[in-house]
């Protein structure tokens, strides 16, 4: 209830008759009085004043009813008012959404990008749209069929865009399947609402073809003589307004090829087979924002050759060399020459024909060329050198459109019916020291060939037949002047071998004719003796190398190096020179046993050391060698670890809590032996009510004081390390930890 005033009422659409307020009555009103938008069912009781709603308010239909109050006296005259009395209606979901079609139609490409969206559905809700009563969602209910677990296509809830889903990017086929049914559900409410209003549509789904294929592999023929550039194929996209382009993975020269704003790829220049026969590259399509619309497109191009190459000569000159006792029919040699055309085609297959030869005697036909491999061979009769030495022929190669003249020269050589004869059957003997040096030149040898001069005919080749069995002996060829030169090959000993009974024969490279054999003529003798020379004396090895531990006790026997003389006289070790260490830590014993001497652990300073053992004959110590005796030292785990202290610890006072610092493990044994530290407090009150350790990694650990009570001093804090080696040693260390105030570059002042 109140006085008569301006008043706005809020009021729920539907729920039936109400009363809304009453007016109160002032002297000298008796009654009141009401107008304006009533729509039959909203009116004020005259006498009593009551507002009341005699029926249900739409909000679909009116939102808003604007009326007029006044008092009126007992002579109908107007006391007060008109005053405004506004109802605004509020909605209440009272409207299920509606699909703008009974069924949808819609059309996707196979290979379509998933999430571009091929259809869209729309509903609409008459509730008030400010409010969620007309807050559509839109979800696929049903799809038929579903041959996988994941749905072929997907739908926005907000816009009903409907796209291929990833899964139905990759498997959309029509030839697999070409429709589907998706029931599509709309829900009002923001589909949040268990009770809110649903619909449902179908939406049937043709599925075709992919638009965006590779084109099949493109035939070019080379040199071609259009106007460029020339279409020769073209590609298309799924999605209309994309952008092509054109990209190859490997870098090379600017490609060929361009592509329009249509999708046509053509070819910009004449190609040249020759230069290159086969192109590949790929065309993409985008989006105007620069994104992949499809998946590349690889395109295949091959260039067809034409005949635009004429046969070429394999040499400027081919020489071929026969033998004047070749037999008739017999291969004597091959002209070569190729074409750049194709390989295997008919633009590239070549013939031979003899044009002529120079000279025509004795006949004029006496080589015979095969047409298709260019083999030549002798027609019917062997060649003589006192004929003619040389035939010069003129070959013609042609292919299906050029040819060309090959030159060829047919040489006729000597047949090897000459053995070499030496002109001294037996060349005596020489004298050798057994230490001349290998290389040197004993003696000089010739025999004679009556054969053509440099040929393989009369070339002479020089062995040692008999009387060498170790090759101590090499014999060189000059083949200028067909000499032998007779070299050390190995180094004498007379011990070994004071006598050498040598058999030499001398041959041609090149085979004899049938009939002819090597004989006496070809063989001459040489006796080598060898005279000794005092040698040093000789160690069994060159070098001596044995590992030892660096824990080795005292007086141990390492090795036994032994020497002898090759002359047979004593041999004496008279001494050992330990490099750099003086004699510290080996000595020799008699027979050549070395011993070490030290009295402690071997530092290793060193990894190896080295020790000259020397040799010497009693009766010449001048005759001397010396052998090399390598001790690579071997690490024990005989080194405690420590705490590093490159850089001091600290914590800035005062100590809060929480902080930490790193502290380092090292070890100067190897590192095999200390691979993984443990860090631990010493089972102390004081230490363990204080600090603590955490590993970090296997080197390092992490300090940390646990409570903020610490004073302004150095404390010692007991940790110990364990090296886990074998053995593992542990040590306990007092670690120097400082509390101090700190400068602002968080360091100890």
């Amino acid at each position: 209830t109140g006085p008569l005033k301006d008043m706005d009422f809020s009021v729920q659409e539907g729920g039936g008759p109400r009363i809304l307020h009453q007016f109160k009555l002032e002297p000298p009103a008796v009654s009141f009085r009401s107008s304006g938008e009533k729509a039959g069912i909203i009116d004020i009781e005259p006498r009593t004043g009551i507002l009341y709603i005699n029926g249900s308010l739409d909000w679909e239909t009116k939102q808003v009813h604007k009326l007029q109050v006044e008092s009126l006296d007992e002579s109908g005259n107007r006391v007060k008012g008109p005053y405004a009395v506004t109802i605004y209606v509020e909605d209440i979901n009272d409207n299920p959404p509606e699909f703008n079609q009974t069924k949808y139609y819609g059309v996707v490409r196979q290979n379509s990008r998933p999430g571009k969206p091929f259809l869209y559905v729309h509903a609409t809700d008459r509730d008030d749209p400010t409010t969620p009563h007309a807050q559509l969602s839109y979800s696929i209910l049903h799809h038929f069929p579903n041959p996988y677990e994941e749905m072929l296509f997907q739908i926005d809830n907000a816009t009903g865009a409907i796209s291929p889903s990833w899964k139905g990017s990759y498997y959309l086929d029509p030839q697999k399947q070409d429709s589907f049914i998706l029931v599509v559900s709309v829900k009002d409410m923001a589909g949040t609402m268990t009770n809110a209003f649903t619909s449902s549509v179908d939406v049937i789904i043709t599925v075709k073809e992919s638009l965006w294929k590779a084109p099949p592999t493109i035939y070019i023929t080379e040199n071609s003589t259009q106007v460029h550039p020339v279409n020769i194929s073209k590609v298309q996209s799924n999605e209309p307004g994309v952008i092509y382009g054109i990209f190859v993975k490997e870098e090379q020269p600017k490609l060929p090829f361009s592509i329009s704003e249509n999708g046509d790829i053509y070819v910009t220049r004449p190609l040249d087979r020759e230069e290159k026969d086969t192109y590949t590259f790929f065309v993409v399509s985008k989006d105007n924002t620069g994104e992949l619309v499809d998946k590349p497109l690889q395109i295949h191009v091959i260039v067809e050759d034409i005949n635009d190459n004429p046969p070429v000569c394999q040499q400027d000159l081919t020489v071929i060399e026969v033998q004047e006792n070749e037999k008739g029919g017999s291969n004597i040699g091959t002209v070569f020459a190729t074409d750049m055309d194709e390989k295997d085609t008919l633009n590239s297959r070549l013939q031979f024909q003899i044009q002529s030869q120079e000279p025509e005697f004795p006949s004029n036909n006496l080589f015979y060329i095969q047409q298709d491999t260019g083999t030549l061979q002798l027609t019917g009769r062997s060649l003589s050198k006192r004929e003619s030495a040389k035939y010069s022929l003129k070959v013609l190669v042609t292919d299906s459109k050029f040819k060309t003249i090959c030159d060829v020269e047919v040489h006729v050589i000597d047949i090897n019916d000459e053995i070499p004869i030496f002109k001294n059957s037996d060349h005596g003997s020489v004298t050798l020291a057994e230490d001349i040096p290998i290389g040197s030149v004993i003696l000089e040898i010739e025999a004679s060939d009556g054969d053509e001069p440099g040929t393989g005919s009369s070339l002479i080749i020089y062995q040692v037949k008999e009387g060498d069995p170790n090759n101590t002996f090499i014999i060189e060829t000059d083949a200028e002047t067909n000499r032998g030169f007779i070299k050390i090959n190995k180094a004498l000993d007379f011990e070994t071998m004071p006598v050498y009974n040598l058999v030499i024969n001398a041959t041609n490279p090149e085979p004899l004719v049938e009939g002819v054999q090597y004989n006496s003529s070809s063989l001459t003798t040489l006796k080598v003796f060898v005279t000794n020379v005092d040698e040093p004396p000789a160690f069994l090895m060159p070098d001596y190398k044995t590992e030892v531990s660096e824990d080795i006790p005292v007086n141990t026997l390492v090795m036994t190096v032994k020497a002898h003389d090759p002359e047979g006289d004593s041999v004496r070790v008279s001494k050992i020179v330990l490099k750099d260490m003086q004699g510290k830590y080996a000595q020799y014993l008699a027979c050549g046993k070395i011993l070490f001497l030290q009295k402690s652990y071997l530092l290793v300073e060193e990894e190896v050391y080295s020790v000259e053992v020397v040799a010497s004959e009693l009766n010449n110590p001048a005759q001397k060698s010396k052998a090399l005796l390598t001790l690579p030292l071997r690490d024990v785990n005989d080194n405690y670890p420590q705490i590093a202290t490159d850089y001091p610890t600290f914590f800035c006072y005062p100590v809060s809590g929480g902080e930490r610092t790193l502290i380092q493990a090292t070890d100067a044994d190897q590192q095999y032996f200390y691979s993984k530290f443990t860090f631990s407090l010493v089972d102390e009150m004081n230490a363990r009510n204080n600090w603590e350790v955490s590993k970090f990694n296997a080197t390092h650990a992490y300090l940390s004081p646990k409570h903020a009570n610490f004073e302004e001093k150095v404390y010692h804090v007991p940790i110990i390390l364990n090296d886990n080696g074998k053995p593992p040693l542990e040590n306990k260390v007092n670690h120097k930890v400082s509390i101090c105030k700190c400068s602002s570059e968080n360091s100890c002042f």
